[in-house]
């Protein structure tokens, strides 16, 4: 779990469905991704972002409140770069932005710049038919967001129609139940792949990688896709 650790920071590879930190929209019988740090790290964590429970991969901690918000600067200032990988239904252009603005947690607030760039990778035809369309169509892509609205990339891939696959809030049911029944895929394919900062305290860029767990690693290699 634990990808990275100094004095001054902690990079985690946090699992599909794990919550990050105890709110509303979680159970109280949840293992919650920060308790389970703190059982492995000492001393005071800090967490600088967020990934939905759904998302897998690269989260950023902060070992103090100076270095928390060092780093809560970066990503308030757009340097941080972050890469996701997703598969979303249908064959997006090769390359594209959105540039669409979302509202938070609750669809009646106030909507906010929100800027997401991709890159697809590999495209693949399903033979198998839903509804009047006799194959399926799917994407893999690589995601940037410059912006770091709730749910950002599923909403905006939702708003391009092109939802993730395994996206139960924005998403379509029957891809869904397609890439569980066919391909044994229970979880949301977006993955937090890699994350590039400044550390905090050394004069020194840094990045951090994520693998993808078996679920998702085992459809790419099913599809024939490959990743650098």
């Amino acid at each position: 779990m634990i990808l990275h650790i100094d004095e001054h920071i902690v990079v985690v590879d946090k699992p599909a469905g794990m919550p990050v930190h105890r709110s509303r929209l979680v159970n109280d019988g949840d293992v919650y991704l920060i308790d389970v740090v703190r059982g492995l790290v000492d001393g005071p964590l800090h967490l600088i972002h967020r990934l939905d429970r759904a998302t897998s991969g690269v989260l950023l901690i902060g070992r103090s409140s100076e270095v928390a918000g060092t780093l809560g600067r970066q990503f308030m200032q757009r340097e941080v770069e972050k890469t996701y990988l997703a598969v979303c239904r249908g064959w997006p252009q090769e390359t594209g932005e959105i540039d669409y603005p979302l509202p938070g947690v609750r669809e009646n607030s106030e909507r906010k710049p929100a800027l997401t760039r991709w890159r697809r990778l590999h495209t693949i035809e399903v033979p198998i038919a839903i509804n009047r369309y006799p194959q399926q169509r799917y994407a893999l892509v690589d995601v940037s967001p410059e912006t770091g609205r709730y749910r950002q990339i599923r909403r905006h891939f939702a708003h391009l129609r092109h939802p993730l696959i395994g996206d139960t809030s924005h998403g379509r049911t029957e891809h869904n139940r397609l890439f569980k029944q066919h391909f044994g895929v229970h979880r949301l394919l977006l993955h937090a792949r890699s994350l590039v900062f400044d550390h905090p305290v050394e004069a020194r860029r840094i990045s951090i990688d994520a693998p993808l767990d078996a679920e998702f690693s085992g459809l790419l290699e099913r599809f024939g896709w490959s990743i650098l």
